[in-house]
């Protein structure tokens, strides 16, 4: 066996933290601006690790009880002599993926803290200087979650190859066993992670809105606007921190449901038969390395340049790259002939072209996304209009716009379904998941970018600088909104496909060969899980609603009763909307991740596997649209709004900020917020998470109900 290749996994990962250190490190160095900055960046930096240790503090103690219901569970392996008992090497492993998420979020949040200062004092300069640093900022975050990610993978796969070695054909199907601990811990982090961060986000950020924005009539990142603070923390513990963990998660598991068929074929190769078990880890190894390429393609010579068109030539040139790559892994890996699995017969071609099939399924995910989205295009122009007859209006066509947007995404996702299964079987499902995937390193750079010119947008408003340097963050601020609803249409893309791999996985393992919807115990299962993403948004939004409710009170209670706020003569108590956000999102977070994490648990131990597989189906088909509906609605909203904040024609008259159509668009994307940056996006997270719970309960309801 060649089995320096295993080796080159670990060190993929490897290389993409050591250009994450040297980046984090150029950013450092920038200039951080005038001590009023500064100290505004330090009141955001702390108020984001305030949340991360109260966040800590919780998951910790769920951690320790959900890694000792897991060492407990009783299974013993026999290895050259000696009892190994996999449960604690499970449990390991999920403590090592809870560990590795909530770092890949930290590292995301702590350069992000430091950017958007840095990103402000820049955009004094120029467009192009204050892009080189913000995304800078992004691409520490994208290269620190696929850097941990390969080498988390790759470290724990050799690690436990060489613990089961000796269990002769059992030693690799073992091997991945235990390691879906890893994917479960990262996965229920990652829930957490962005369920708590987006409560914590839109409570500040609707707060914010209302009483600032509509009832005070100051802009949203005044400094006199109590909640200003707690808005620009929650963008970096929502949409960096939250959104960090969300895609350690979803690049975790797709690796590993890979991984899982893949041990299902048998080949003979120089590989020791483990060709289709390295392939996924190669290619999102390749994919972090052309992403460290990509970056370099982000850059515009001057102020006129589209920063649109700089992160496209970035993100296509590390796509391109990586699927010329993968067809020499496909054919260096895999053995010529025929490869079989569960009756599917294929190619090692024929696995290429299923990696290709998944990057043109992300790819137009990302195109459609950009179209309902982006600001000047035609569904975003049609909320505009309505916003000029009020605000039900505006919610009529934002609703209509987030709908309409699934079908275009729905059949993309259907055709790569039957087209990649065409090719290569389940196998190449997971295989176009993986590539797909592949270049999660740069689609997180591009989406971590936003929320950095978010922030420095808000410390330039609060520091009262030229009108020039809020212009210039808000054009970045605006791209930004488009790739973060992008991105997450990437995530729910990739979440469908893997979901389906890790479902063909769990019907091997479970054993059972099919699932007959004409049970009727079968078919409850189903609906079931077609209402619990409904439930978990429900969930959500009521958080942020009860939170925000909160925030508007406190912000009335410091405009009445501390005097001067309004004339720059006293500084409003910022730690009190702080806290207000931190509270509620660590109280509210905890029912959400209830349901995945106990559901799939309750129904299998009582109903048996094939009911709960009906339940599987259902969650996967409702979360996708549930998740591509809010996301895009959310998203369109926003740019609707920010449209009105640069001017807009409507019926041949000019309407800007604080006219009556600003204001209705200003309730739409309060209505959004929620959507796109809590419940949405957590969508792709619930549908993996209770599919890897299923997982890796499987081995232990086999038989029930049958």
């Amino acid at each position: 066996m060649n089995s320096y290749v295993i080796y080159l996994v670990p060190a993929f990962g490897l290389l993409g933290l050591i250009v994450m250190a040297a980046k984090s490190a150029w950013v450092s160095k920038q200039d951080a601006g005038d001590k009023n900055m500064q100290e505004l960046a330090g009141h955001i930096a702390d108020g984001a690790m305030a949340f991360l240790k109260a966040e800590w503090k919780i998951l910790s103690i769920f951690v320790l009880v959900a890694g000792a219901l897991l060492a407990y569970s009783g299974t013993v392996h026999e290895v050259n002599g000696r009892q190994i008992h996999s449960s604690w090497v499970i449990c390991i492993a999920f403590v090592i993926g809870a560990v590795f998420s909530a770092t890949a979020g930290y590292i995301g949040m702590k350069v992000a803290t430091k950017a958007n200062v840095r990103t402000t004092q820049a955009a004094r300069t120029s467009l192009k200087q204050a892009l080189k640093v913000s995304f800078t900022g992004g691409s520490v975050m994208g290269l620190g979650v696929a850097g941990l990610a390969v080498l988390g993978l790759g470290g724990l796969f050799i690690i436990f190859l060489h613990l089961f070695a000796g269990m002769g054909a059992n030693q690799i199907s073992t091997a991945i066993e235990v390691l879906t601990g890893f994917s479960l811990g990262a996965e229920s982090i990652a829930l957490f992670s962005r369920v708590g961060g987006g409560i914590y986000t839109k409570a500040a950020d609707v707060g914010a809105d209302l009483v600032g924005k509509v009832e005070a009539g100051i802009p949203e990142d005044d400094v006199r606007n109590p909640a200003t603070i707690a808005d620009n923390v929650g963008d970096n513990v929502g949409d960096v921190a939250g959104m960090g963990a969300d895609l350690f998660g979803s690049y975790v598991a797709t690796i590993l449901a890979t991984m899982v068929l893949g041990q299902e074929i048998k080949v003979t190769d120089a590989f020791g038969g483990m060709s289709p078990i390295l392939l996924p880890m190669i290619i999102c190894g390749l994919g972090l390395v052309f992403s460290i390429v990509g970056t370099f393609f982000v850059r515009i010579k001057n102020d006129s340049d589209s920063v649109q068109n700089a992160l496209n030539l970035g993100n296509w040139s590390s796509i391109i790259l990586t699927v010329a790559a993968s067809y020499f892994a496909v054919m260096f890996l895999l053995p010529e002939g025929q490869i079989t699995l569960r009756g599917a017969s294929f190619t090692r071609l024929d696995v290429f072209w299923a990696i290709v099939i998944g990057t043109v399924v992300g790819a137009i995910m990302s195109i459609v996304t950009e179209y309902y989205t982006a600001m000047g295009k035609k569904p975003v122009m049609s909320i505009v209009r309505q916003s000029s007859t009020g605000h039900a209006t505006n919610i009529i066509g934002g609703l209509s716009v987030g709908m309409k947007s699934t079908v275009i995404p729905i059949l993309t996702l259907a055709a790569g379904i039957v087209t990649s299964y065409h090719f290569a079987g389940l196998y190449g499902v997971a295989i176009a998941a993986a590539g797909m995937m592949s270049t999660t390193a740069m689609q997180l750079a591009i989406d971590a970018f936003g929320p950095i010119a978010d922030n420095a947008g808000g410390i330039a408003e609060m520091s009262q600088l030229p009108a020039e340097v809020r212009g210039r963050t808000d054009i970045l601020d605006a791209v930004g909104n488009t790739t973060a609803a992008t991105g997450k249409g990437f995530a729910i893309a990739s979440a469908a496909l893997t979901a389906l791999a890790l479902f063909a996985a769990f019907v091997g393992i479970a054993g059972i060969d099919r699932i007959d919807i004409y049970k009727a115990n079968v078919l409850a299962g189903l609906f079931v899980g077609g209402m619990i993403p409904f439930i978990f948004s429900a969930l959500a939004i009521q958080a942020v609603g009860k939170a925000a409710m909160d925030m508007v009170e406190e912000v009335r209670r410091q405009f009445r009763e501390i005097p001067g706020i309004m004339e720059y003569k006293a500084q409003p108590e910022y730690e009190k909307c702080v806290e207000i956000s931190t509270q509620a999102s660590i109280r509210e977070m905890i029912l959400p991740g209830a349901i995945a994490l106990v559901t799939p648990v309750l129904v299998g131990f009582t109903f048996g596997p094939e009911v709960l597989g009906g339940l599987l189906a259902g969650v996967t088909v409702s979360g996708v649209m549930m998740g591509i509906f809010q996301n895009n609605a959310g998203g369109a909203w926003d740019n609707a709004k920010k449209s009105f904040e640069k001017g807009v024609e409507i019926n041949g008259e000019m309407f800007f900020k604080k006219s009556e159509p600003h204001m209705a668009s200003v309730t739409g994307d309060t209505v959004g917020d929620p959507f796109k940056d809590t419940s949405g996006p957590s969508m792709n997270i619930l549908i993996k998470l209770m599919s890897i719970v299923s997982l890796v309960i499987a081995p232990y309801i086999y038989g029930i109900g049958q």
